[in-house]
């Protein structure tokens, strides 16, 4: 049995893997501010993507992508505009990604591509 924490840092690891493994250039994890954190900053091509990774180890509480509620999305929204600002990256593309990871006997990854 994992700890949150703990679950957490291995969904992300397997989420960076994956994105690797689809060539994507990883450009920061975990970047944070007051307004929110950002679970992995990457590119893909030439748009960067912003990924919130949920891990579970089952889908008793509902599938991991319900969890990004409406409040998320604003403290996720207001962190990738800080990010945005703060790297001058008005005129890029962007979207927001959501990697669902079930770690069970086997790890599952789903991948939804531009959530909002």
């Amino acid at each position: 049995m994992y700890l949150k924490h703990e679950l957490g840092i291995l969904g992300e690891q397997i989420a960076t893997n994956y994105l690797k493994s689809q060539n994507y250039e990883i450009l920061n994890r975990n970047f944070s501010c007051k307004q929110g954190e950002i679970d992995i900053i990457a590119k893909d091509n030439k748009e960067y993507v912003f990924v919130e990774v949920k891990t579970r180890t089952n889908s008793d509480y509902g599938e991991p992508a319900d969890s990004v509620n409406k409040i998320k999305q604003k403290h996720l929204k207001r962190t990738i505009e800080y990010y945005i600002y703060i790297n001058k990256l008005e005129e890029e593309a962007i979207r927001m990604d959501i990697i669902e990871i079930y770690i069970a006997d086997k790890n599952y990854v789903y991948h939804i591509k531009n959530v909002f």
